[in-house]
């Protein structure tokens, strides 16, 4: 069947995002392999909570991503060169300060961080060891996440994609031969993802110079300073910089309590959430074509093909969604047989299996609109919708009776992830209600 053309926009946006959102986890998901393989489960809780300190960093600045890929995927559509490399200079010099001020600040966050998450003694000494050599690559990370979005916005996610896959096949590579031929143990992980993420940085530079080089040729990181004219741009950052802040609460708190419940729980909380993180990368590929041609359309002022490309997301998205929920119901100890040995650690996971399941069924539409909203850069409805549901969470984890356990914390969390989509879908008809019916 030959697909239309929306459909073959969404497909060549989405196909290589997809590929590069499976490359992401990968890092994630080497790491927890074969920290679950190195004999005891504090391994797994340090690289969950490690990790977590460094997302806590980069999820404040996720507007060098969503922000940048929506203001310029208007650009794009509405034939702006000034506006392209604007947001190019902008978003890359602030990724370069902010990387730098994280490297020097390690210290007093690496205490805070260890403070609010709580994890036991072990876990804190290997995550605080995993921290202080990762926190290093901030500059770099910031940087190719603000290209990334560039590159999207620009409706090329192929050299994302090869970004992506070069970071990962190069940390896979560098990790097993530090943890298992140098005998560097835990750290070796660290080193890997330390140096992978440099390298990352230096070929996205390369790509925009090749690519693109009439934009390259008029960068300038002095101008990158000049905040005339800049209001739409920090209005739209702002919004999404505030939306992490509470998302940032929801994940912190979660780690926190896992953390709190004992090394097991975390090891346990850590596999469900690996499982929903690899779902969450397929859903973020449809929904960066989203952000790429939803963007495009609306700067070009086409609301007709935004909306037919709205439409075509939600089918895209229900046939993905379905092959998780099958995935994950029939075959739970299987997949978690593949990231740990510790068998206590799988057959306590056994006992929260069918969260694996739910999870995806409820935040499908939240990443959809989350694609959606960054294109058309309705920033203010995400968050609206994440603040709401944000309140959700805690009001529910701490009324719910704490005889649920942890399922107290999973019930939580499916309410936040179920109100953003409530949220979002709401705004949104209530927005474009009259164009909706027109089509």
């Amino acid at each position: 069947m030959k697909l239309s053309k929306i459909n073959r926009e969404i497909m060549a946006i989405s196909l290589p995002a997809i590929i590069a959102n499976i490359a992401e986890p990968l890092l994630g998901l080497l790491d927890t392999g074969i920290a679950g393989h190195l004999g005891a489960p504090q391994f797994i809780g340090a690289v969950a909570v490690g990790a977590m300190m460094m997302n806590v960093l980069y999820w404040n600045f996720g507007f060098l991503r969503m922000g940048t890929s929506g203001l310029t995927a208007q650009a794009y559509g509405s034939g702006s060169h000034h506006d392209q490399v604007d947001t190019l200079q902008r978003s890359s010099a602030i990724a370069i300060v902010a990387g730098m001020a994280m490297i020097a600040l390690q210290a007093p966050v690496l205490w805070l961080l260890l403070w609010i998450m709580a994890p036991g003694p072990e876990v804190s000494a290997l995550a605080s060891t995993y921290f202080t050599i990762v926190v290093w690559g901030a500059p770099a990370v910031l940087l190719t996440m603000s290209i990334k979005g560039w590159l999207l916005g620009m409706q090329d996610s192929v050299s994302p994609m090869l970004i992506s896959i070069g970071v990962n096949v190069l940390n896979m590579a560098i990790s097993l031969v530090a943890v298992y031929w140098l005998d560097m143990g835990f750290k070796g992980i660290a080193v890997g993802t330390l140096v992978s993420v440099w390298m990352g940085a230096i070929y996205a530079c390369w790509c925009v110079r090749h690519r693109f080089r009439a934009i390259a040729s008029d960068l300038s990181f002095s101008k990158a300073f000049d905040f005339k004219g800049s209001g739409r741009f920090f209005k739209v950052n702002s919004d999404i910089f505030v939306r992490c802040i509470f998302m940032l609460a929801v994940n912190l708190f979660f780690i926190r309590a896992g953390a709190i419940s004992g090394d097991i729980v975390l090891a346990v909380n850590t596999l469900i959430q690996q499982l929903f993180h690899l779902y969450s990368y397929f859903m973020d590929g449809i929904a960066f074509a989203g952000e790429a041609v939803v963007g495009k359309y609306y700067g070009a002022r086409d609301h007709s093909n935004m909306h037919r490309c709205v439409r075509w997301l939600f089918v895209w998205s229900t046939v993905t969604t379905a092959v998780f929920v099958i995935a994950y119901s029939l075959f739970p100890q299987a997949i978690f047989n593949m990231f740990t040995s510790q068998l206590t650690v799988v057959d306590e996971a056994m006992r929260y299996h069918w969260w694996c399941a739910i999870v995806p069924i409820v935040s499908m539409a939240a990443f959809v609109w989350d694609g959606v909203f960054i294109g058309v850069t309705a920033t203010r409805g995400m968050l609206t919708a994440v603040a709401t549901a944000c309140a959700l969470f805690f009001v529910l984890y701490f009324t719910l009776p704490t005889t649920l356990g942890n399922h107290a914390l999973w019930i939580a969390f499916v309410a936040f992830l179920t109100t953003r989509s409530a949220v979002q879908t709401a705004i949104w008809l209530h927005k474009w209600k009259s164009q909706i019916i027109l089509q």
